[in-house]
């Protein structure tokens, strides 16, 4: 009935909720927030600046993006 347009990644996020990723921050968000990417997937990274190499743990994932906080 409602198809998928191809907007959609659904389960095709290349993270999952709960999972720890070593990655760069690349950029900084609107809010101030790092962005990384992982596999293209865009990853806001609260408290991490441009140049930080960091290991990430994911606390949500959206359908384009998800947030994550730097493992201490």
């Amino acid at each position: 009935m409602f198809g998928n347009y191809g907007n959609d990644r659904g389960n095709d996020a290349p993270i999952k909720e709960g999972g720890e990723y070593d990655v760069k921050i690349e950029d900084t968000g609107r809010d101030g927030d790092g962005i990384a990417r992982i596999e293209g997937f865009v990853v806001f990274v609260a408290g991490a600046k441009v140049g930080d190499e960091v290991t990430i743990r994911v606390n949500s994932v959206r359908r384009n993006f998800g947030f994550a906080d730097i493992v201490e």
